[in-house]
């Protein structure tokens, strides 16, 4: 095949994978919105999908997840915490902000729900409905971007 013959038929292939991957994370934001274990409001929902966001670009941190034992207790920002939550703790950001989360190529965008974590070195705990939307492994680094407004019309 010629080198030309060979760069179109690449183009064709990625194109023509584009409608399953749109279809792919429509999924996976579905999904995590429908696993939030009664975390979801409108807001939330809007987070799940992050529909209407403009985003920092995405840094890496160290994250770890929390959960087990904690089921059943509010959270800072004042949600009860179920197996199923998806949300976010971090020291200093206010609740409610919107966070897009990448690990080995899954992604989530969720909220702040809490504040920690309080283990040394990591910035982020996922909750356990997070951790396993991304299929994180319990430790690790996590790309984020936190979102910064709503993107104009929306």
């Amino acid at each position: 095949m010629t080198n030309d013959a060979s760069r179109r038929w690449r183009t064709y292939g990625i194109l023509a994978a584009l409608p399953l991957i749109a279809t792919l994370l429509a999924l996976t934001a579905a999904r995590a919105e429908a696993g939030t274990g009664g975390a979801a409001s409108g807001a939330a929902g809007e987070a799940e999908a992050g529909r209407g966001l403009a985003f920092m670009p995405l840094r890496w941190a160290g994250a770890t997840w929390y959960g087990p034992g904690l089921y059943g207790e509010r959270t800072a920002c004042g949600q009860v915490l179920r197996p199923h939550t998806i949300g976010v703790a971090h020291r200093r950001l206010p609740c409610g902000t919107a966070v897009r989360f990448v690990y080995h190529g899954r992604a989530i965008v969720t909220r702040v729900i809490d504040r920690g974590p309080y283990t040394r070195g990591n910035a982020w705990d996922l909750t356990n409905g997070a951790r396993r939307a991304l299929r994180f492994d319990g430790s690790g680094r996590v790309g984020f971007a936190i979102a910064v407004r709503h993107a104009r019309g929306s």
